[in-house]
């Protein structure tokens, strides 16, 4: 019997690295889905609408808007870290951080609404140029949390989805799920994987329904006395990321979570 040769360590680099890329590039078709639907809501707000009050406590919806262009901008600043090798964090501190979302909620509606486009697009022209192995580069989360390049789409999809939300004009969790569409799975696992490591979260077996009827089980917390929580994608992403859920939305002992960011 001939002795199995194992693959080069050059080839497994380029397939972990075309693997990150694929990933990060499913991620992209999300984000630009879901951002078409985020501007075309931003589109239409009037002064009165833009400075009204969000989803959040304490927030406008101009502190929403200003947060995303903010926050399209802190991700360019990973991508450039990612293609050129430079660290290059997300924000200059989290003052400077909260004080450019402050500075830009307070602006006319037009002027955010064109913020929040040109930082969209200078976000995906960024991700349009890295290369297959750029997607694979470490770089760290606002937190500090080392992660890989190929997240940050997910990271940016993530933020635009519940934030349309919580701008309070119309869209659901619902929505949600229809703009998330095939990116279900991943989009969950990334939410899901925000709470890795946390001593704070309560032990949860987590079904899932996904599009196309399949069904898939995520694990939270620790301990053997995890309570079973069933539900669809809108469901879900809403209990997952704290905001509020449909009644009979979610079937089991759904527990509290701890804040998910």
């Amino acid at each position: 019997m001939p002795a199995l040769r194992s693959e080069p360590l050059q080839q497994q680099s380029e397939r972990f690295e075309q693997s990150d890329a694929r990933f990060a590039r499913d991620g992209l078709v999300a984000v630009r889905r879901a951002s078409a639907a985020l501007h075309e809501i931003v589109g239409t707000m009037t002064e009165a609408t833009m400075h009204g009050p969000s989803g959040l406590t304490g927030w406008t919806r101009g502190h929403v808007v200003s947060h995303l262009a903010r926050n399209a901008d802190g991700l360019l600043n990973l991508l450039i870290w990612a293609r050129t090798g430079i660290e290059h964090p997300m924000y200059a501190s989290h003052a400077d951080r909260d004080a450019d979302i402050e500075e830009g909620a307070h602006r006319l509606a037009r002027v955010q609404q064109e913020d929040l486009w040109a930082a969209h697009q200078r976000f995906c022209q960024a991700a349009d140029r890295l290369s297959t192995a750029d997607w694979a580069a470490n770089v760290t989360d606002r937190q500090g949390r080392p992660l890989a390049a190929s997240l940050v789409p997910w990271m940016r999809l993530t933020e635009v989805l519940v934030h349309l939300v919580d701008l309070d004009l119309g869209a659901d969790f619902e929505r949600v799920a229809e703009l998330v569409g095939p990116q279900a799975e991943p989009f969950i696992d990334y939410v899901v994987t925000r709470y890795d490591d946390r001593v704070d979260v309560p032990a949860v077996r987590l079904s899932v329904e996904l599009p196309g009827g399949d069904e898939r089980i995520w694990t939270l917390g620790h301990g053997d006395d995890a309570s079973d929580v069933h539900g669809p994608v809108a469901a879900a992403s809403a209990w997952l990321t704290g905001r509020d859920v449909p009644a009979g939305g979610l079937v089991g002992d759904v527990p509290r979570l701890p804040p998910w960011l």
